[in-house]
């Protein structure tokens, strides 16, 4: 019998709108090693304006700088994130671990029978400790 597999993706929407995914977060990585918007597109084979819609959608959506740009010039330019920057890298990667523990425990069904079964403990175990 073929393995089922289940999978999904995480995003964080605010005010309706896409706020953080797996794109920005890893765009947010790439600036935090490169220190800069430009080199950060490029690893991600993604424009510079592309890359900055995203930051600038972000900065609408969020209450703090996510990123800070120094201008260029003799020393150079360069981008380097705040905390809250940090911040939301270290969330999402809780979130992304967190779906991969609970798709886990779906590991071995076989069968939609099985995935249901499974699914209602989960249900039964999170209304539990909601009441709590």
């Amino acid at each position: 019998m073929d393995k089922i597999e289940i999978y999904s993706r995480i995003w964080i929407k605010k005010s309706g709108k896409n706020y953080l995914g797996k794109g920005r977060i890893e765009l947010l990585r790439q600036i935090q090693k490169e220190g800069s918007i430009s080199k950060a597109s490029k690893k991600m084979y993604m424009s510079y304006k592309a890359a900055w819609d995203n930051l600038n959608q972000m900065k609408i959506l969020s209450e703090n700088e996510l990123v800070l740009s120094n201008n260029g010039g003799s020393g150079g330019g360069g981008t380097t994130l705040t905390q809250e920057g940090k911040k939301a890298i270290e969330v999402f990667e809780c979130l992304e671990i967190l779906k991969e523990r609970f798709w886990g425990e779906f590991q071995k069904c076989q069968t939609l029978d099985e995935i249901l079964r499974k699914a209602k403990q989960l249900q039964e175990v999170l209304e539990k400790n909601q009441g709590k």
